[in-house]
């Protein structure tokens, strides 16, 4: 048994993880005292790392990063074997700014998308799935990451009351909360999609140490 924790983002140790959490739900030994990475962050570098090609081969792989959080833009934006660049519908969030309903980049542009916990803000998610479809490259993939918050996915665009959203979407500026088919989002917007459960497969001893969500499942999208 495992007495400390480990952020594999910052690579440093504690006690435990800061409870974290904003909407209606606060989460234990969510976030690290050390880089504020929270449990999908941490997820997602493990496997990025340890599941991906991204840091290895002998060409620079283009990644687009969609807004980009600091922890992992911190460990990405140096790496040598990726041309980096990220994004964000706000100015001075990021490398650019950009809407990703209307990404001003030619098809077949990056190697590697990721973006995560995105597409519950944008009203046209469907949109903004093809868009990042049509910019990623035959050869290239996307994680493509959402909070799977209920059943089956639940939206409505006349909603604008910031606490029925908070009631219904679990956050005030979310404009649906997703279920399962999410997945069949990705595919009618052209993706290919595998449902990883690579956190189950780390097993709990890790994942405790590790500080990560048993239950998150990462969507790795590939062109159809």
């Amino acid at each position: 048994m495992f007495s400390r924790v480990l952020c594999p983002l910052c690579e440093k140790t504690a006690r435990r993880f800061r409870a974290f959490g904003g909407g209606t739900v606060k989460r234990a030994d969510a976030q690290c005292p050390h880089c504020a990475s929270l449990e999908r962050h941490r997820l997602i570098w493990l496997y990025l790392r340890n599941e991906t090609d991204l840091f290895s081969g002998t060409q620079r792989k283009r990644m687009l990063h969609i807004a980009p959080e600091p922890a992992l833009h911190e460990r990405l934006v140096g790496e040598p074997h990726i041309d980096y660049l990220s994004a964000d519908l706000d100015p001075g969030l990021a490398d650019v700014q950009m809407d990703i309903t209307a990404i001003d980049f030619p098809a077949d542009s990056f190697d590697v998308i990721y973006c995560s916990h995105v597409f519950e803000h944008v009203p046209d998610d469907a949109r903004a799935m093809r868009e990042l479809c049509r910019v990623l490259r035959p050869s290239g993939w996307a994680i493509l990451q959402v909070p799977i918050l209920l059943e089956r996915t639940d939206e409505d665009p006349t909603l604008t009351d910031p606490e029925e959203r908070l009631r219904r979407f679990a956050q005030r500026d979310h404009v649906r909360a997703y279920g399962p088919d999410y997945a069949d989002r990705l595919r009618a917007a052209g993706f290919q999609v595998q449902l990883d459960r690579y956190a189950e497969r780390l097993g709990p001893e890790s994942a405790r140490r590790y500080g990560v969500l048993t239950e998150e499942v990462v969507h790795f999208c590939t062109k159809t």
